[in-house]
């Protein structure tokens, strides 16, 4: 009978001690991603005044692009790249929950800009989403993993469910479709105010053999029929520093990269360049390209066709 009771007393410790447990577990607070309930900014801004997003050539972000990953017992793949991507499905939005968080690529999310969440395009991809309901369309940049759940397509930010007309009712049918930031930027009205520039037959300094040589330009208008679009990132009298530099554009651009010896000019300097690209709207977004990512300024030429 002793034993017996003392079994029966360890079996009630055994059961308080689990009890307590899950007490503890349950004080623990859920993460933001299993919070129940979402909601709009307390305080309203003009959303509607917000700008779309301006598609533009991106590497892939280092961060949100692990192909396999897991959310949720669930394994998920992303796509290798967004070319010709449409698909039509739900869309959910996110707002205050979020804010002010960090998105899958590292950035910080915020519900006043026009971003998206998605399960399996690459980071960053730009969409257009349309709002079948009503017709209305705006340009988002994904940024952001999501939505888990259900069979949802696609969450945008608040910003961008405001002015497609549903952030009231939660959920909206859309299609969405990849946008290729180079043809977009071809088809957009170019500034009368860009011109290109051409090289000046100049004496061309010293330099050594990994210093990239800067050239004077003077503005002249581009003739389209009789010059190429360039854009020169260095010269080097050292082949391996511009085969390196080349290597290094060929990571952040698709436009064709070349080292070439300028025999008439410059013979003794390996340049390298980007192009020829297809006008100066595409010109002046490699050159941002080039710039964000740490390869030098760059500078537009305008050389004859061969």
């Amino acid at each position: 009978m002793q034993f017996e009771r003392g079994v029966r007393q360890v079996g009630v410790v055994g059961l308080l001690f689990s009890l307590m447990l899950l007490a503890a577990c349950g004080s623990n607070p859920p993460s933001r991603y299993q919070q129940a309930q979402d909601s709009a900014p307390r305080y309203q801004k003009n959303v509607g005044a917000v700008a779309d997003a301006v598609p533009k050539v991106e590497p892939r972000s280092r961060g949100g692009n692990k192909s396999p990953y897991r959310v949720f017992g669930k394994q998920y793949w992303v796509l290798p790249n967004s070319v010709g991507y449409t698909a039509t499905g739900t869309a959910s939005w996110y707002g205050s929950k979020f804010h002010g968080h960090l998105t899958s690529n590292g950035e910080t999310y915020n519900m006043y800009s026009m971003t998206a969440a998605h399960k399996s395009l690459p980071i960053p991809t730009y969409l257009k989403v349309t709002n079948l309901n009503n017709g209305r369309h705006v340009i988002v940049r994904v940024n952001d993993r999501g939505p888990f759940h259900g069979n949802r397509l696609l969450d945008l930010s608040y910003a961008a469910a405001t002015k497609l007309g549903y952030q009231k009712q939660g959920t909206a049918p859309v299609r969405i479709e990849a946008i290729d930031p180079l043809t977009w930027n071809r088809a957009q009205p170019k500034p009368a105010s860009i011109v290109a520039q051409k090289v000046l037959p100049a004496t061309t300094p010293v330099v050594a053999a990994n210093t990239p040589q800067t050239f004077a330009l003077s503005a002249v208008p581009v003739s389209t029929d009789t010059d190429q679009i360039f854009i020169q990132v260095g010269a080097f009298s050292n082949f391996d520093a511009a085969r390196d530099l080349k290597r290094r554009l060929q990571g952040v651009t698709s436009e064709p990269v070349k080292v070439f010896l300028d025999q008439q000019y410059t013979p003794n300097l390996h340049k390298v360049q980007v192009g020829p690209v297809e006008d100066m709207a595409v010109a002046q977004q490699v050159r941002e390209i080039i710039s964000n990512n740490g390869l030098g300024a760059g500078l537009i030429l305008a050389l004859p066709k061969l």
